[in-house]
């Protein structure tokens, strides 16, 4: 049987349906909105996963191309390896949705959002992650939700929900926003450098919109919802839970002040080997249990240290930031660099300059576009004192590096004014807290190293939250113990004047937004702190590009210039190419770039080009070359593919009783525009030439 319910969200309608598609799932949502459909099915396996401590949850997000109407390219013609869009977009429905499933439920669980249809509204993602939390609040599995997704924009100064694509090209904010009935739980956005006040109005607008989609989902759950599983508890004795916490309570106070990550965490992990030997009896399960205890135990004791004693694991205080160090130009051959150091954590960023040749093609189900920025985040595993095989960039290196690029993106020059195509990759070198954030600062004194005429520099810092009852502790530059124990993982990117980039995950119910008022003030006044050290190494842009960067000219022609500048084939322009070394391109408006890494090399192109698409000039002489003879005069190639008619009687001052006594074709012969007519058509005179050069010199 079919259900469904129905609202209105931004003046179209949203409508969440079930019994129709995928019924053999344990949950399935077909969530339309205007004409994009997304399927979302939840499936939870009935075995439960032995000696398992974390939950064993895969979200994917799958975009068809049928539902653009398109073919898929390359040589299969079928779906492939998920794009950059479908990874960013299974993380984004990922991280609200994880912690909303109790701890202990260790059975495989699937939640899969495919989209089916999709028109130009850019909402795919929000209704995807809508439709996963309906999906999984009608099903068996224990749920924390419903939870659901908006996206913000802000056009002319107005705040838009769920902004189709024409609206988020002119918008100065791209905020997509997940939470409950009760609270914020996830906040990924872009902007334009806009204020703290500016933020937290558009959070309270997508809260409140949320609200009535949650309403709906809890509506939905009652007329179809299953009874929930119960999630299996391993009683652990009081008696194991008071001698693990005896044994192992006072050596982790003592353990987690050590400065340096990989002592600390050797003796963390130390102190719960010792525990399991000694309490663990050989017997697994019950070594399961020690562990167990002992993380709770880890967990209790650093957030008392924290939120008691406010001493953090290095010592610093609640605000403080870890020292920093910037160095610049470190890498000789390359067009930038810069390595960027916060305590442990250190991005070595590298830009490179290309041409529009480097631009990355994106086919995507709203259509095709080009990027010529792109910043690639890679996490090596020696950068945390890890033994691992490499492998491809997962989605956590890919998320990052997406949300670094937000980060930069707003604060870079107009295509016009610096028509290269940029490419960043950060490598981190040592982590400890907030790579990504020291991507994004690496990242722009990299860009002003390499003399990218950026608008402001960038900074952004991690923030972290101790939340227990009424007692709230917000942490600046978090470590990553106090990531991995904390409640809250809260980056913010910006200028001086605003914010770029932010990104929020909340690990416990939510966050008011006067808590998330107060964690933005105090990011701020770290931002601007991160901001002083930066600009104390570079202050702005260097004045002149690398010795070994590439140099990008343009040059404006008239679009029916173009086929001269490319000739039949390509001829022209691959000649103009490989005679000087150079790239060339030329688009549809007639904009030439010529690029090189010699200057000398540059010019001779731009004259070549000039001589091509140059027009005549009325009383001007030009060295021209006879193509043809008749009767009645000769035409003369003036310029390329330019030429006009010498008459007969303009041979000479003398009479000239045939054409062939004065000139032979192929023969260079000065002329002089007489007159170019309505049509173009060019009048020549040898005779005036001729006399022009019998002149004598000015006097001086």
């Amino acid at each position: 049987m079919v259900q469904a319910v129905e609202l209105d969200i931004a003046g179209r309608k949203m409508r969440l349906e079930t019994g129709r598609m995928a019924k053999l799932a344990d949950g399935a949502v077909l969530a339309s909105y205007g004409d994009t459909m997304v399927l979302a099915t939840a499936v939870s396996s009935k075995i439960l996963k032995p000696d398992v401590d974390f939950l064993p949850l895969t979200v994917n997000y799958l975009e068809k191309a049928y539902s653009a109407g398109k073919i898929p390219g390359g040589y299969f013609k079928r779906e492939g390896a998920p794009s950059e869009k479908e990874t960013l977009t299974s993380r984004l429905i990922d991280r609200p949705i994880r912690p909303l499933i109790p701890k202990g439920f260790s059975y495989e669980t699937q939640v899969i959002a495919s989209v089916l249809s999709v028109d130009q509204s850019m909402t795919s993602e929000v209704v995807g992650l809508t439709a996963a939390s309906a999906a999984l609040s009608i099903s068996d599995i224990p749920f924390g939700g419903p939870l659901a997704g908006v996206k913000i924009g802000r056009v002319n100064g107005q705040f838009v929900v769920n902004p189709n694509m024409q609206e988020l090209q002119s918008s100065e904010l791209d905020l997509v926003v997940a939470g409950t009935e009760d609270a914020i739980l996830m906040v990924e956005s872009g902007a334009n450098g806009l204020s703290e006040s500016v933020f937290l109005e558009a959070l309270a607008l997508a809260h409140s919109e949320i609200k009535k989609i949650v309403a709906k989902i809890v509506e939905l759950q009652a007329l179809v919802g299953r009874t929930k599983r119960v999630v299996p508890v391993e009683p652990v004795g009081e008696e194991l839970k008071r001698q693990v916490r005896e044994s192992v309570a006072g050596p982790i106070r003592e353990a987690v002040l050590i400065a340096n990550k990989s002592d600390r965490q050797e003796r963390l992990d130390q102190i719960m080997a010792d525990a399991v030997d000694k309490l663990g009896e050989e017997d697994p399960v019950r070594c399961r249990q020690v562990k167990e205890v002992y993380h709770d135990v880890e967990y209790h004791e650093v957030r008392e240290m924290i939120l008691e004693k406010k001493v953090r694991a290095d010592g610093r205080g609640a605000s403080d930031i870890r020292p920093i160090t910037c160095e610049t130009s470190i890498l000789p051959r390359t067009h930038g660099s810069a390595l960027f150091t916060r305590g442990e954590t250190q991005s070595l960023a590298v830009v490179t300059l290309g041409t529009s040749d480097d631009e990355q093609r994106i086919d995507a189900l709203e259509g095709e576009y080009f990027r010529n920025f792109m910043l690639h985040y890679n996490f090596p595993p020696f950068s945390v004192g890890e033994a691992r095989p490499l492998r491809s960039p997962g989605r956590r290196e890919v998320g990052h590096g997406k949300l670094a690029e937000r980060a930069l993106k707003s604060v870079l020059p107009d295509k016009e004014a610096f028509p290269y195509t940029i490419r960043i990759v950060s490598d981190i070198l040592e982590s400890n807290g907030s790579s990504s954030m020291a991507t994004v600062c690496g990242g722009t004194l990299a860009m002003m190293d390499a003399g990218v005429p950026i608008k402001k520099p960038v900074a952004g810092i991690a923030m972290g939250l101790i939340k227990d009852g009424d007692r709230v502790l917000i942490l600046s530059d978090i470590l990553g113990l106090e990531d991995h124990l904390g409640d809250m993982d809260f980056k913010v990117t910006g200028t001086r004047e605003g914010i770029t980039a932010l990104q929020m995950d909340i690990k416990i119910e939510g966050i008011t937004i006067d808590l998330m008022r107060q964690a933005l003030e105090q990011a701020r006044a770290g931002r601007l702190h991160i901001l002083e050290k930066m600009q104390a190494s570079l202050s702005s842009p260097r004045d002149s590009l690398a010795p070994h960067a590439p140099r990008i000219y343009t040059l404006q022609i008239k679009p029916d210039k173009i086929r001269d500048v490319i000739g039949p084939g390509g001829k022209v322009i691959r000649g103009i190419i490989a005679e000087c070394g150079v790239k060339v391109n030329v688009d549809d408006t007639g904009l030439v770039t010529i690029a090189s890494v010699d200057e000398a090399s540059a010019q001779q192109a731009i004259d070549m080009v000039n001589r091509l698409t140059e027009e005549a000039v009325v009383g001007k002489t030009y060295l021209g070359t006879v193509r043809k003879i008749v009767d009645f005069g000769a035409f003369v190639e003036i310029l390329p593919n330019v030429d006009g008619l010498v008459h007969i009687s303009q041979l000479a001052e003398h009479r000239v009783q045939s054409v062939a006594d004065e000139l032979a074709e192929g023969e260079q012969v000065k002329v002089k525009v007489l007159e170019i007519d309505r049509q173009g058509k060019i009048r020549l005179s040898r005779k005036e030439a001729l006399m022009e050069s019998e002149q004598p010199p000015a006097a001086s």
